[in-house]
């Protein structure tokens, strides 16, 4: 059976647990990344095709016959520079390569913040990623996180090293800026169910969210008792620098600092659900709690 659903960064930890996820479904999928050897270790029984969006001669043939692809990419790496432009590149090959391609629809996952805020580098690229796929390619449908509470999230390995290794900490005025996390069972949930709603925009914005919101403050303390700790002393203070924050953090976490830094300065924005647009298209998800995400995968499930 050939595939017509394509999952783009299969490699990754969100894309691999959606192809999984969409394999067990009986759902034919193709997978796709830069790393086709790995996506054949680990997916033996999909179709495998090599793509990179940063060349468009990839594209075509990996997006050959594919009714739904959904594009979990993203250039925020290890050693990564310039990030944002990457991306907004990347987008636009691929959107107009499933254009080309007659793709019906194009599922993204986004981040959180509101365009009316001054939002960080990084979640104001997410929103760019998300406005070029909708400009060059087909319909899309952007779900867009915050805080995604997972095993293999970069956010969530942040948390649970400053949790785990400090008694106390020095911390910015972000502390006390709102968030609302989602475990990453719900976010695959949601993107499964993507594939089949009924949308009649061309891009549907959809901003998901955990049951619980949170200031930082309340999540660090929340995530050590989740992992049977003390919480640890929070001294908010008023002037940290994103980069400063990005440096302590490299010399506690196993986040490269190419990564945290981007991160740390999103932390400035409120990222919250404002709208009920998820629970009116999605009825039969219920999102978890925090504290019941927080435990599942600090049991690595």
């Amino acid at each position: 059976m050939t595939a017509d659903v394509l999952v783009t960064g299969a490699t990754g930890y969100i894309g691999g647990l959606l192809a999984s996820q969409l394999s067990s479904e009986g759902i034919s999928i193709r997978v796709a990344g830069r790393r086709t050897a790995s996506l054949e270790d680990r997916f033996p029984g999909c179709e495998v095709a090599a793509l990179d969006a940063l060349d468009p001669s990839t594209l075509p043939e990996a997006l050959a016959g594919i009714e739904v692809a959904y594009y979990l990419i993203h250039s925020m790496e290890r050693g990564a520079t310039d990030f944002a432009e990457r991306d907004k590149t990347a987008a636009r090959n691929f959107g107009e390569a499933a254009l080309s391609a007659g793709v019906r629809r194009v599922v993204y996952l986004g981040g959180l913040g509101d365009d009316s805020d001054t939002l960080s580098h990084h979640l104001s690229s997410r929103h760019e990623t998300g406005r070029a796929l909708a400009e060059h390619g087909p319909p899309l449908i952007e779900l867009r996180a915050g805080i995604v509470i997972g095993a293999g999230s970069a956010s969530f390995r942040m948390l649970r090293d400053l949790v785990h290794r400090l008694p106390a900490m020095v911390t910015p005025k972000w502390v006390d800026t709102r968030a609302q996390p989602i475990a990453v069972d719900d976010v695959v949930t949601y993107l499964s169910a993507a594939r089949t709603i009924a949308a009649d925009e061309h891009h549907l914005v959809v901003e998901i969210g955990g049951r619980d919101v949170l200031s930082y403050r309340e999540l660090m303390k929340r995530f050590a008792i989740a992992g049977g700790r003390r919480p640890p002393l929070i001294v908010p203070v008023p002037v940290l620098t994103p980069r400063l924050s990005s440096l302590w953090c490299g010399l506690v976490t196993a986040v490269p600092v190419s990564i945290a830094r981007p991160l740390i300065d999103g932390l400035k924005n409120e990222v919250v659900v404002r709208d009920d647009v998820a629970s009116r298209l999605f009825p039969d998800v219920h999102p978890m709690g925090f504290d019941e995400a927080t435990k599942r995968a600090l049991a690595g499930r």
